[in-house]
């Protein structure tokens, strides 16, 4: 009873409800993603609970898209892991500007964050809150994009999952899935380098398309880590 006293409190709370306002706005592209990555996990050979089970404990649409076609071509485990690995290090980013608004938080609930934490999440967070000074009200505001963004992308997913195989080829909702993700990947180019970087991952990964094991994505995002460490090397010299 308590728990939904506070659950209603919470969602009359102005700061959390303006963050569910604010992920509701990409929640289209979203919401695409999210059935093409169920669609995807199905085509690629894994089964309606494993690929049920990937999409909670995961939660990583990137690394679940990097990983499939992986899966299905029977890469060692070595490459899987790299390459989720390297598909998911802009998390350190994020999570090393993060620390600086929930560093003070009990390790159990930043545990808990750390897993709903997403790229959208960060991007409206850091552009509504630029100073990094911590706040109660940024915690609610968190929660309120969570309680749109988690949702979306479970029940976009499951849906693709459970209708993988009555979907047809021809509706192509593959190419709709990466004009969402061109999508909100655009939301994230905020500054001049990230240009640079994501024209170095684009063009790498067009050169090295006829390697196996989808390896010319591994060697995209080593090249874009590479241009964006020298980026930042630069400008933060004196």
């Amino acid at each position: 009873m308590q728990f939904l006293e506070r659950g209603r409190a919470l969602a009359a709370d102005a700061d959390f409800r303006q963050g569910a306002r604010d992920m509701a706005s990409p929640s289209l592209g979203l919401a695409a993603w999210g059935l093409v990555t169920g669609v995807t996990m199905v085509k690629s050979g894994l089964s309606v609970p494993l690929a049920m089970g990937m999409s909670l404990l995961v939660f990583a649409g990137s690394a679940q898209l990097s990983a499939l076609p992986l899966i299905a071509a029977g890469a060692p485990l070595w490459v899987l892991l790299a390459t989720a690995f390297c598909v998911n290090l802009r998390f350190v980013i994020f999570s090393a500007q993060w620390r600086h608004y929930f560093g003070h938080l009990p390790r159990a609930r930043r545990l808990m964050t750390t897993y709903f934490a997403a790229d959208l999440n960060f991007v409206y967070f850091v552009k509504r809150y630029p100073d990094p000074v911590p706040t109660p009200a940024q915690q609610r505001y968190f929660w309120g994009g969570v309680a749109v963004n988690w949702p979306t992308w479970q029940l976009t997913a499951f849906t693709g999952i459970l209708l993988a195989d009555r979907i047809p080829p021809h509706w192509g909702i593959g190419f709709a899935g990466v004009m969402a993700l061109l999508g909100l990947s655009y939301s994230l180019l905020t500054e001049k380098s990230l240009w640079w970087v994501a024209i170095t991952a684009g063009a790498v990964s067009i050169a090295t398309y006829s390697l196996p094991l989808k390896l010319n994505i591994l060697c995209a995002i080593v090249a874009a880590g590479a241009v964006g460490w020298w980026l930042d090397s630069r400008r933060s010299r004196p």
